[in-house]
């Protein structure tokens, strides 16, 4: 009796510690969907964390859950998944969460679990542990979600340029200020719809570990997706101010129409990764889309040194969050 009660409690502590990291990732990545429309001052920032985050908890209802069978079957040997993984790659991940909303740096809360689950693996069964070919595909988005929001962002702002050349800025600006509200509900939407599924399939993964749920099983409990798409909308609302400043004013100066083309290039990329399955970062993808838009304008508005400095911690999130969570592993086992 005294164990599964052991038990029950165990699951019940990570499923809890498993919607905080949900909660810091709406809160560290609200930045992913507001920034632009904050610093173009189409929206408040109250008004603009209330309209993510409700776009955030719509996805529920548009995606399928695709993404979250990638994080939960392939990245990891299945086999050594127990309630010691979850809690290592969780506790690792938020860490770096942490760290990097700290000092205002826009890294990647996918890759931060990503990085989580790695460490765990291979401090409890090795590097033989690792599904390789997932996180070729995981790794090689790194680079590759940055690039398309880059091209997606200069595409819409080349055509939009185009499309408006001979109408008064003016008017362009009024236009677009409408646009962006839009574009905005779209990339929240997208936001959601990918990262929130991220948490399920973690959830998932403990769930099946411990016996509440079954490999077989179509798809999690709702009450797991439900509490995930509303602890991830929740974040968002309290929003990460000091990346907020670093995405919409420190990398390049945006207006209207530039914040329209970077949201709406990279609303298109999410889109078709939570439609084939593949865990995206959010935030990689908006900020290849700002630095795309900035450059079609003119190449020096952006701030490279800036955008550089988030390049290395792009590259360091894996790792750093890998070895977060090797030490949150060993804590684990002692504690748990």
């Amino acid at each position: 009796m005294h164990s599964i009660q052991l038990s029950v409690w165990v699951v019940t502590l990570l499923v809890a510690v498993a919607l905080i990291f949900d909660f810091m990732n709406g809160f560290h990545d609200a930045a992913n969907s507001i920034a632009t429309v904050v610093s173009t001052g189409v929206l408040k920032p109250y008004q603009a964390v209330a309209f993510a985050s409700i776009f955030n908890v719509i996805a529920y209802f548009v995606f399928h859950l695709k993404v979250a069978t990638a994080v939960g079957k392939g990245t990891i040997d299945p086999g050594i998944i127990d309630h010691y993984i979850v809690f290592g790659a969780l506790v690792g991940a938020i860490g770096w969460n942490i760290v990097t909303w700290y000092y205002g740096i826009p890294s990647s809360s996918s890759h931060a679990l990503i990085g989580g689950l790695v460490g765990s693996a291979i401090a409890k069964s090795g590097w033989h542990s690792l599904n390789v070919n997932g996180l070729i595909k995981t790794i090689a988005f790194i680079f590759l979600s940055p690039f398309l929001g880059f091209v997606f962002g200069s595409l819409f702002m080349l055509v939009v340029s185009w499309i408006f050349f001979r109408m008064r800025p003016s008017r362009v600006d009024r236009y677009f200020r409408r646009f962006q509200l839009v574009s905005a509900s779209l990339y929240s939407l997208g936001h959601g719809g990918n990262d929130a599924q991220k948490t399920i399939g973690i959830i998932w993964m403990l769930l099946i570990a411990t016996g509440a749920s079954t490999i077989t099983d179509s798809a999690p409990p709702t009450w797991v997706i439900a509490g995930c798409y509303m602890s991830m909308g929740l974040g968002t609302l309290f929003g990460g101010w000091r990346i907020v400043r670093t995405m919409g004013q420190r990398i390049t100066r945006l207006k209207p129409v530039g914040g329209f083309c970077a949201e709406t290039g990279g609303a298109v990329i999410l889109f078709i990764a939570s439609w084939l399955g593949i865990p995206v970062s959010t935030t990689h993808t908006i900020t290849g889309a700002i630095v795309g838009v900035g450059a079609t304008q003119k190449f020096s508005a952006v701030r490279w040194g800036i955008a550089s400095n988030i390049i290395w911690a792009w590259i360091f999130t894996i790792p750093a969050s890998a070895m977060f969570s090797a030490g949150s592993w060993w804590l684990g086992r002692k504690f748990l």
